[in-house]
């Protein structure tokens, strides 16, 4: 009888002494803006009472006074938070999002470790940190807290290995069912964000996450991922596939308008100048914009964006003169020199495009912008002043 006490004994203290179950939880792509790069968080399951926590790092709080100028610098604020995984869970079930779960092959000291400095940094005074879009956000923290907790083995398998990926192609892919997100991202971003991505850098989106953990190993070779596990089906549109834009389209209508614009620039000024108008506040609006970016934000992605010779802030100075001649009137001498500002900054889009240093993967833009410039230059320059009096 003794000998069974004891025997159940230490079955107890050694199902008390278990070391928790890790798992990587990714959520597909949502509807919303802020859901399109999908989701993850790291699931710490007590093994004796089935109690699962999920550490989740995406959590911010947009009621907070100073949300929107940190928004605006490029300083967002997030958060960790440790909530029941039920509970965690729940909130993907209702929007349709499919959820699955990679269950961890640590051993037990490591995965006790990295469960106690999850919940050291769910701690309120550890919870904040400063969010960046690429390069640390709610997928490349669970990344890096299991990179330690395999000791930088993780890295070590992925940082040398590349599909050729990018932040922009990464970016545009999963905005894409958002046209004006699209947009943003494509014309927004600046070469900085055209460097061919590691294995490890990619890990940014969730999904790429869960499939570099899949193929991953630890140090003895092992794999790393015991065990995968859907959770909920995805009942929304699955995730974008990888597409680029292909410039040859753009460069025909870029070419037709560009034709439009110099033919109608000698026979039709006040038309062409009347239509120019919109392009040119266009130009001069998303320039401004980009200037800001670089100059006034932490948005580093936005830096030294090559499409500022595109939409060129300089077209602000062309609206004057452009409504004048819509109106029949000369404009000044000055428009002349401006068009043909404009149209080489344009030109010099093209010859950075083509150089090896900092390369900007916008071609599609100069096919259609560049020539539309041109165009305007070539119809306006010089014949506006005649031109017009003639149609008046």
């Amino acid at each position: 009888m003794a000998l069974v006490v004891f025997a159940l004994l230490l079955l107890v203290m050694g199902t008390a002494g278990a070391a928790p179950r890790i798992g990587v939880v990714t959520m597909q792509p949502g509807e919303i803006f802020f859901e399109r790069f999908g989701h993850d968080a790291i699931v710490v399951q007590d093994p004796q009472t089935g109690r699962a926590i999920s550490y989740n790092f995406g959590f911010f709080d947009p009621s907070e006074s100073d949300f929107v100028p940190r928004f605006i610098r490029g300083e967002m604020r997030y958060r960790l938070v440790a909530l029941p995984f039920s509970q965690d869970l729940a909130i993907y079930a209702d929007n349709g999002r499919g959820v699955s779960v990679q269950w961890l092959d640590l051993p037990p000291d490591r995965a006790q470790a990295l469960a106690d400095a999850l919940a050291v940094n769910a701690r309120p005074e550890n919870a904040h940190y400063r969010y960046d879009y690429f390069l640390d956000n709610c997928s490349t923290r669970v990344r890096d807290a299991v990179d330690v907790a395999l000791g930088g083995e993780l890295r070590r398998q992925l940082e040398g290995r590349s599909h050729g990926r990018t932040y922009r192609s990464e970016a545009t892919r999963l905005a894409s069912p958002a046209p004006w997100m699209w947009l943003a991202f494509d014309i927004g971003l600046g070469p900085a964000a055209d460097r061919p991505l590691s294995m490890w850098e990619e890990a940014f989106v969730p999904m790429r996450l869960a499939d570099a953990l899949a193929g991953a190993r630890q140090a003895d070779r092992n794999p790393l991922v015991e065990d995968r596990q859907p959770l909920l089906p995805h009942r929304i549109s699955p995730e974008p596939v990888e597409s680029r834009p292909q410039w040859p389209l753009w460069a025909l209508v870029g070419v037709a308008l560009g034709i439009a614009a110099a033919i109608g620039g000698h026979r039709r000024p006040r038309l062409t100048a009347a239509l120019a108008l919109p392009v040119w506040s266009v130009c001069a609006l998303l320039g401004a914009l980009m200037l800001f970016i670089w100059f006034g934000t932490g948005h580093r992605f936005g830096w030294a964006n090559h499409n500022l010779l595109l939409f060129n802030p300089l077209c602000v100075a062309l609206l004057p003169a452009g409504w004048a001649i819509a109106r029949g009137r000369r404009p000044a001498h000055l428009f002349d020199w401006l068009l043909v500002a404009v149209a080489a900054a344009a030109v010099l889009s093209l010859f950075l495009h083509w150089l090896p240093v900092q390369p900007q993967r916008n071609a599609h833009w100069i096919a259609l912008i560049l020539p539309i410039h041109l165009g305007l230059a070539l119809g306006l320059f010089r014949r506006t002043g005649v031109a017009a009096r003639a149609e008046g």
